[in-house]
């Protein structure tokens, strides 16, 4: 009878252990690619309305930025998942690098050029001043010179700052589809915006980035957190209100009119919710895509060595997440 007790009191003791492991959520650290803003929209919308919490997780949304080194902090495991670039995960391939793609944000690069009124085809910037930041020399720069004939010669350098695309009308520069021309409206100029994924500009942007060890330990709960992203994704394109609480909480200087702005423009492009997301689900991926993807980086002569593009993600977390826009 002892025997039968002490017995009892062991199962109930493992019974009890095992209840509190899966009431305990499971914690995922994410960091974004820059400081909280409008394009993070979704990922902040789940925070605030628990839609993480529902699904067994404890998501802790860490912002990024010009001093931020993201991959660097993936690889060295001090995050989860990284908000990343789907040329960035093949350079990081080509490398050796174990970094693996589950999903991608938005369904269109929202890179784009902006000259000034008159300009009717981005070909005919061809030979003018075009502001860019170094980083486009291995994104959409070498894309523009094949495409369009653009040259090295007219780069001038970027300073993430409007001020020298106002001051000289012959002039264009860089630019995201949601931020930078509203900043030049608000200067009293109604800039020509080129979406140069409208364009044929072929990568995927703000893709959920992890690595295969990780993907390993926590597969469940990546899946969960895709699931519970793509549902954020949904309520803030219908009512961004909880999101943008967070976001201006954890950015204080983002004014609500940028923000504004960008929800604007995130739909009126289909830059969550267009492309793939459209039948497959928000956050979806296909493997012509990233074929495209690939295929321009050969070209471009931006990987030196070959790749096999399959290796830089997976459908499988996605083939089990469908939330249609």
């Amino acid at each position: 009878m002892r025997a039968l007790i002490r017995c009892a009191f062991v199962a109930m003791g493992f019974a009890f252990a095992a209840n509190a492991a899966a009431q305990t959520p499971a914690r995922i650290v994410f960091y974004t690619n820059w400081f909280a803003e409008a394009e993070h929209g979704g990922f902040y919308q789940a925070l605030g309305q628990g839609l993480y919490k529902r699904q067994g997780l404890d998501v802790q949304i860490r912002m990024g930025g010009p001093q931020v080194n993201g991959l660097q902090l993936l690889l060295a495991g001090q995050m989860d998942v990284f908000m990343g670039y789907d040329i960035q995960t093949l350079s990081a391939l080509e490398q050796g690098l174990p970094v693996l793609t589950l999903a991608a944000t938005f369904q269109k690069d929202p890179a784009v050029i902006i000259a000034h009124p008159g300009v009717k085809r981005l070909e005919d910037l061809k030979g003018k001043h075009i502001y860019v930041s170094a980083a486009s020399n291995t994104t959409f720069w070498p894309w523009l010179v094949s495409r369009y004939g653009f040259n090295d010669a007219q780069k001038r350098p970027y300073a993430f700052s409007v001020q020298p695309f106002l001051a000289d009308r012959n002039a264009a520069q860089q630019g995201y589809v949601t931020s930078e021309p509203h900043s030049i409206e608000k200067a009293g100029v109604r800039p020509v915006v080129f979406l140069l994924a409208d364009l044929g500009y072929p990568p995927y942007a703000q893709t959920l980035v992890t690595t295969r060890s990780v993907l390993q330990k926590k597969r469940d709960a990546l899946r969960r957190f895709v699931q519970a992203s793509a549902e954020g994704w949904k309520s803030y394109l219908a009512d961004p209100a909880p999101g943008n609480a967070l976001i201006k909480k954890d950015n204080p200087q983002m004014e609500d009119d940028l923000i504004a702005y960008g929800v604007q423009k995130m739909k009126e492009h289909g830059l969550v919710t267009g492309g793939d997301a459209a039948r497959l689900g928000i956050l979806a991926m296909t493997e012509a895509r990233w074929q495209r993807t690939h295929q321009f980086m050969v070209d471009a002569k931006l990987l030196k060595r070959p790749v096999d593009p399959r290796q830089a993600y997976t459908l499988d977390i996605m083939k089990e997440v469908k939330v249609l826009p």
